[in-house]
């Protein structure tokens, strides 16, 4: 017998700690498990070998994932002692089920010693056996839930149940783990949408800023609401007739936030930047375009898709149409206007910038504008608000919703409104935050 080394393991007895060694010379080069040997090499026997064969070969197979028994041997040694040939395998890293994919339950084999694989280590293998797409490779995050994504699902009417989770991508078929793409979508997605708003063109003077995480639908949503608060509406007069222009197309907006979301690199961990001044939005995503495709390609409408389960998705719940026509969409929205949408590529970002409509109109006309002041009149939905005020005093936002049977954002919106004109009180924020009469 040879020393314990980095390809030789011996154990006295069969104990559960035999599954993490089994583990982490799957995990790396393969090598040899003695049971009934002892540390110098001496073989001491096992009592009832037959028994600790079964327990042996079932708790391997139970235990461990993903199935690593094709890469297992065991032979009986002079009856007296089991030999387990581990193979390196080609699914990693395989992990103890009870633990998951974690440091707690992947190991590596260091050295004539068993240790635990750091969180560098398993994403390095999961890399190495997934491929290079990052949405189709298994997360370390497994606890994850899709309140958010079963209520975009439902809203858009399509099926959102268990059994489709792997024909969505959301889920391997190797070890049924969740994947990448699942933790995007999902309430624990740690990808987040920041807004900034600033009262220069060189974004300079800071006037406010949200940040929106959780799933990206849940990011699509109120991000939207927030941009359409910034896109004031201005008014002129020709003779006796009002015209009223947005500052920016409420398509093309939600065209760029859309194409920010389906297309960014999620491999990187910086935030959607959206900087917002009175000349332009900015929309800016983590990633530039893939090899091959230029700026005057994507205006074209050719498009290859990063995050192609992710835009099928998206596509499925007709959210965007097709590859490629949100972009040509945003120019044609823009049609016969002085300014022109812009794109700006790095090697590391995208960049689309949409220009204010109304940034440069002229002075004369100007004077008539009366539109940076929301609309004072009471509508409907308002009335049916003022009047519960009138005889509760108060409501929670959960109240509001349930009032006018609307959603989340609407609500938003609708309270933003009010308070701005003047007619309520918002107290408080987050699930303290109540509406009261001004």
């Amino acid at each position: 017998m040879q020393y314990e080394s980095e390809r030789i393991e011996y154990k006295s007895q069969m104990i559960d700690d035999i599954y993490k060694e089994v583990i982490a010379f799957a995990n790396t080069e393969g090598g040899v498990i003695y049971i009934g040997v002892d540390d110098q090499g001496n073989p001491t026997g096992i009592e009832n070998i037959d028994e600790t064969y079964t327990r042996l070969t079932n708790g391997v197979r139970d235990a461990i994932a993903p199935d690593v028994t094709m890469f297992v041997r065991y032979v009986l040694r002079e009856n007296k002692f089991i030999q387990i040939e581990v193979g390196e395998g080609s699914y990693k890293p395989y992990y103890l089920k009870a633990k998951g994919i974690k440091p707690s339950g992947v190991y590596v084999r260091q050295g004539a010693s068993c240790a635990q694989a750091s969180p560098d280590q398993i994403r390095q293998m999961i890399k190495d056996s997934d491929g290079d797409v990052f949405e189709e490779m298994r997360t370390v995050e497994q606890g994850l839930t899709f309140q958010e994504a079963e209520e975009a699902f439902a809203r858009y009417h399509v099926n959102f149940t268990e059994d489709k989770y792997i024909a969505l991508g959301l889920r391997n078929i190797h070890d049924d783990q969740y994947t990448n793409l699942a933790l995007i979508l999902s309430d624990q997605c740690k990808h987040t949408t920041k807004i900034a708003v600033f009262g220069d063109d060189a974004n300079t003077v800071f006037k406010d800023a949200k940040e929106f995480g959780g799933s990206v639908f849940k990011q699509l949503e109120e991000s939207y609401a927030y941009l359409s608060l910034c896109n004031r509406t201005t008014a002129i007069f020709k003779g006796l007739e009002r015209i009223e222009k947005s500052d920016y197309p409420e398509e093309a907006l939600r065209e760029a936030l859309l194409n920010a979301l389906v297309h960014r690199d999620y491999s990187y961990s910086g935030s959607i930047i959206i900087n917002v001044n009175n000349s332009c939005m900015e929309f800016i995503s983590i990633g530039g375009l893939l090899p091959g495709l230029s700026a005057e390609d994507i205006r074209s409408g050719i498009s290859q898709p990063r995050n192609r389960r992710l835009a099928e998705i998206f596509h499925r719940l007709k959210l965007i149409e097709s590859y490629g026509t949100g972009i040509r969409k945003i120019f044609a929205l823009y049609k016969g206007c002085a300014v022109q949408p812009k794109i700006d590529v790095t090697q590391n970002t995208f960049k689309m910038i949409l220009p204010n409509r109304n940034a440069d109109m002229p002075e004369q006309e100007a004077l008539t504008v009366a539109a940076e002041k929301p609309s004072t009149e009471i509508t409907s939905q308002m009335k049916i608000v003022l009047d519960y005020l009138a005889e509760y005093q108060e409501m929670t936002e959960e109240e509001l919703q349930e009032l006018l049977n609307i959603k989340k954002t609407r609500a938003y919106l609708l309270a933003r409104q009010m308070s701005e004109n003047g007619l309520i009180d918002i107290i408080g924020r987050g699930a303290e935050k109540k509406y009261k009469l001004k």
